[in-house]
Formats: C-alpha cells, structure tokens, sequence
C-alpha cells in the first residue's frame, strides 16, 4: 500500500483537518500521480456536508487534480513517468453499459460508483478518496494529458468546471449563428463565458450582481443582462438558442424559458441541495414554444480530453486564487458567500507541511 497525506472531512460539520490514509498498489493498469495542485470545487462542500448524498467519513474530497506521474503498472502505454497529466470526476465506471460504450462514462448506467471521492474501488472494495492529497492511484483510462502549454497552476479547474460548461455547449451546438446565454459568473460561469465566446457564439451573461458587467464583457461576453431588471431582460425575449443555468441555489427559471425561441433549451448544470430544488417552472409556457428544460453532468473521458485540448488550443484557463491547504476551511466559507474569483485552487506542496 501507497501512504498519502490529506486534509478530511470527518462528519457534515467539524472543518477539514490532516488524515494519513493508504492509497491501493500500483496496479498492472494503474498510474500513480503525485498531486501537485486540486481545485475547490462547490461539489466538494455539498458532499462533505451531506447536502446531496450520505457520506462515509473520514472522506478526501476534490476532483479538480493535476500532477505528476510517479509510476505505471506494466499494462500501460498512454502515459510515463514525469507526464503532466490531470484526473477529473471520474476514475472508474462498468465500461459494460450502452453510454460507457459511446464514451460516456459520466452517465454509467452503473450510476456513480467510480467518482474520484464518494465512489467504491473495484480494486479494494473501499471508499474513493479525492486529490485534497499527495498522490493518487488511478486507472490509465480516466488520466488525461494536459497540454504543455497550459499553466499547469490554473489548469485544474478544467477537469470539472471547464468540462461542465463544454460538454453541453458541445452537445447543444454552441458557435457561430447561435445565440448562447449563461447565468451566473462564478466558477462554472466564468468557464462558459470563455468557452461559448472561443467557439464563436454569441455569448450573452445574466448575472444578478451589475458589479460584473465589466468582467463578464473582459471574459468574453457580448453582452451583459442583469437578470433582475424586467427592462433588461426583456430586450432578448425568444432570442437565444439555448441558455446553461450555472445556478444551484434555487430560484425561478420562469424569467429564463421567455428567453427561448421555439425549440430552444434552458440546461441546468447547478444542482441545488437536495432539500430545495427550483420551483416548478410554468409549463404552459414550454407548450407554446415546444422549449425543453434539461440537464448536464461533467462529460465523459474522450470529450474531457478534447475540452482541455480546445483550451490549450485557444489558450483558456480558468481566473482562479492559488491558496495553501491550511486556508482550505476559509476557502470553503469564501466559496458559500461566492467570495472568490472565480475558482480556488490548492498548492499541494503545502501538504507537506500540515
């Protein structure tokens, strides 16, 4: 067994603090990462807090990895020693089922059992544990290259923010001639902002805050609607092709779908907690347009790998605020209060002295 070092969550409320856990051996498919920078990710204070699903504690959360590889087991051929390579939700999945079949895994039909924390592994029969750790053992498959021109410091936040936004801006056709909106600047946001302006739509941002115009407009929106304002949003009533909701507190989608022309599509990505999802919209205004109401998580392997192509391509990284693993309990408060621009990330070599 491998020794790794950790910050925990050990119940819904007591803070983070350091746990040394035992990763698996190196397996004949299996690469070891050294964690060298994790994301923070608002998923990460759900799960801990038993706002979505019961927890087993003591649990490592973060799915937002990039590091160095250590070691490889003898089957492997896509990745060596000192690759920079990244690992996102996901580290297993049947790969039996119809969607792991077609390359995605984030709809295993298994349901969640491989996520990076919260999932079971095959190998041991114990508890996922994420990258709030040194190192990190994990199937060839679900280990991705990051471009070498990426700032390996800001680049973790792909594995999960940046996928969330590029998957369904993939999937609902986002690029020149259509009209995309996203609500909400934080960090899945900011993430759509980029991505949607890099693929050539027009990007509109809906933010409640006007202390965002002039950052959402420096990210790469078109234009900026402040939702709050009937006036405002009323200037693109049935004009956009299809709007992602980063939004997970709940609140009334109602304002949006009038913003849909007839076939468009308000896609949710934001999970509110469990105890207090969005109000039920109006569906006789979902009639009348044939709009669609739907949902997106992450995105699988291939199209991971594609994503952090496109934005080594394009250069897009995430805006993010480099903190020591000894912040990680005032980060999470931060990130409630969406106190940060726009994403934490964990310097790991802090770990060594917690």
């Amino acid at each position: 067994m491998i020794k790794a070092k950790s910050y925990a969550a050990y119940d819904t409320k007591s803070p983070l603090k350091s746990w040394d856990f035992e990763r698996r051996d190196v397996g004949t498919d299996d690469v070891q990462i050294d964690i060298l920078y994790c994301g923070v990710c608002h998923s990460d204070i759900h799960c801990a807090r038993g706002e979505w699903f019961e927890m087993q504690y003591p649990q490592v959360v973060g799915h937002e990895i990039v590091g160095k590889v250590v070691n490889v087991g003898k089957n492997v051929t896509r990745h060596k020693a000192g690759d920079l390579v990244g690992v996102g939700c996901l580290v297993d999945s049947c790969r039996k089922c119809g969607s792991c079949k077609e390359d995605l895994e984030n709809y295993c039909e298994a349901g969640m059992t491989g996520g990076t924390y919260m999932g079971v592994e095959k190998q041991t029969g114990k508890p996922t544990q994420g990258g709030y750790s040194s190192t990190i053992v994990v199937d060839e498959h679900f280990v991705l290259k990051i471009p070498a021109n990426l700032d390996a410091a800001r680049a973790a936040p792909l594995l999960c923010a940046g996928i969330t936004l590029y998957s369904p801006l993939r999937h609902w056709g986002a690029g020149p001639g259509k009209t995309v909106g996203i609500v909400g600047l934080g960090g899945l946001g900011h993430m759509g902002v980029k991505l949607a302006h890099a693929m050539g739509a027009q990007t509109v941002l809906f933010t409640t805050s006007p202390g965002k115009v002039a950052d959402g407009k420096k990210l790469g929106a078109d234009d900026v609607v402040i939702s709050k304002d009937e006036k405002d949003m009323a200037r693109y009533t049935a004009k956009f092709d299809f709007i992602i909701n980063t939004v997970s507190a709940p609140h009334d989608l109602n304002p949006f779908l009038n913003l849909l022309k007839r076939d468009g599509t308000l896609v949710l990505v934001g999970a509110p907690p469990a105890a207090t999802p969005h109000p039920s919209p109006a569906v006789f205004n979902m009639l009348i347009k044939r709009i669609a109401i739907a949902g997106s998580a992450i995105g699988g392997i291939k199209e991971t790998q594609d994503m952090l192509d496109f934005c080594g391509k394009h250069n897009i990284l995430p805006e993010t605020e480099m903190i020591a693993i000894q912040d990680i309990n005032k980060a999470w408060e931060r990130v409630v209060k969406s106190d940060v621009k726009y994403r934490f990330v964990i310097d790991m070599a802090t770990l060594k002295a917690a």
